[in-house]
């Protein structure tokens, strides 16, 4: 009598652990399902089963999701017909979502797969056994959800305390043994912005001047606005730990006091349009006491409203004084006399003639300065201009400047001397900062 012929089962053993701890050790958790899997594989040769060479693992990733490198060789090599039972230590190494497990569970039959459970006998080939994964998943999820929600619990006490419960740290700490520590370097930049911002207001004006001071954050990317605003909400920096909107006191030192926060925050809850205008508004004009008309009179700035925008212009004391009409250029545009009197600046720091007259200036004061670093203290001027506050930018223009003569015909810029051979003292003596 001959014996029935057993057609070979191919058999995938898929291992998962939810984290990474333990995984380092010659024999983990992993190892330990899979050694149970091929015990029971090997059990079932009499009905054929064999086990394929491929591992399907996935350590450190969480059951809550599909996207696991393991899990997607395992599907891929299920679609193209290279395996037949799915073997796995327990239902929920597979998934802890019931709608992720139903996706598996359709692959599985569209393509014949048996999915099989070692501690959990039962055959997804039948509606008993159907039921039974059903019942087996929603316990399943159920334990993972009370899992997140003594984690969020626990997180949740943990700041109640004060405690940091990590990530990365604000600007002017260092983690140490889990604790938030000051970073004095750091920090006084930190207390340097809050202090400015209550200065002036505007969060762009001073993202500005720390991009001009080389300020920059904790893994050295510019501060912009965003990440400014972002650092004058932070409680952390009045010794609070906050948590879902919630402050606690913190274990960790504060960096502000709250007599400076409070005047930051009052400023904060201002319409940013208000502080922007009034920034705007408070911002020095260049050319103030040094524009001047075609009958010789000065030049005052001023500013108007319209539909909530703000223009700034420059107006002849004739005009004041005496009405429209009474001068050949009654008024102009800020900007743009501002813009021509610049680019006039940047073409004199180009001429030879004033890098020598420079050069021999400076050389009075060391006689190690070469013409070249003359040369190249002037030239770094205009790249830095835009990173000058205005503030800076006004003292530089009445630095170099005598004055400007406007007409009806063109402009015409006096210079200083003086004042462009002592800028270039102060870059070439590197004091580039009182610039900035």
């Amino acid at each position: 009598m001959t014996k029935p012929i057993v057609r070979k089962l191919r058999c995938a053993v898929y291992t998962r652990k939810s984290s990474e701890e333990g995984l380092e050790q010659e024999f983990n958790s992993l190892h330990a399902q899979r050694e149970a899997c091929e015990a029971y594989i090997a059990s079932q040769r009499s009905e054929g089963w064999v086990l394929v060479r491929d591992q399907y693992d996935d350590g450190g990733i969480s059951g809550g999701t599909l996207e696991r490198p393991g899990l997607k060789r395992l599907l891929a090599d299920v679609e193209d017909g290279l395996v037949d039972v799915v073997v796995v230590y327990k239902i929920d190494r597979l998934s802890r979502s019931l709608m992720d497990f139903s996706k598996l569970v359709e692959v599985f039959d569209r393509n014949g797969v048996t999915f099989v459970s070692v501690t959990q006998s039962f055959n997804t080939t039948t509606s008993m056994g159907r039921l039974t994964l059903n019942i087996l998943l929603s316990f399943a999820q159920f334990e993972r959800e009370v899992t997140a929600e003594r984690i969020r619990d626990k997180v949740r006490a943990s700041r109640m305390k004060g405690m940091w419960m990590g990530g990365v740290p604000p600007l002017g700490y260092v983690v140490k043994d889990r604790k938030l520590i000051i970073k004095e370097a750091d920090a006084a930049n930190v207390r340097w912005i809050f202090a400015r911002f209550i200065e002036i207001g505007s969060g762009t004006e001073l993202a500005r001047e720390l991009a001009a001071r080389g300020v920059q954050t904790s893994r050295g990317n510019r501060i912009d606005k965003k990440y400014l605003y972002r650092l004058l909400n932070n409680r952390a920096y009045i010794g609070e730990a906050v948590h879902k909107g919630d402050s606690y006191p913190g274990e960790h030192e504060a960096i502000i006091d709250r007599t400076v926060w409070d005047k930051v925050h009052a400023i904060l809850t201002e319409s940013p349009r208000k502080r922007s205008a009034r920034t705007r508004a408070d911002t020095p004009a260049l050319l103030k006491g040094l524009l001047y008309g075609p009958d010789g009179a000065a030049f005052s700035p001023t500013h108007t409203r319209k539909g909530g925008k703000l223009y700034r212009y420059y107006v002849s004391q004739t005009v004041l004084k005496h009405g429209t009409g009474t001068c050949p250029v009654g008024r102009v545009p800020a900007g743009e006399i501002e813009t021509a009197v610049i680019d006039q600046l940047r073409a004199v720091f180009r001429q030879p003639e004033i890098v020598a007259g420079t050069w021999k200036a400076a050389r009075s004061q060391d006689e190690k300065i070469t013409e070249a670093d003359a040369s190249l203290a002037l030239q770094q001027l205009v790249p830095l201009w835009d990173e000058l506050f205005p503030a800076e930018q006004a003292r530089i223009v009445a630095l170099l400047v005598e004055r400007v003569d406007i007409s009806t015909e063109g402009l015409n810029v006096e210079l200083r001397v003086d004042g462009l051979r002592g800028l270039a003292r102060e870059m070439l003596a590197n004091n580039i900062e009182a610039v900035a």
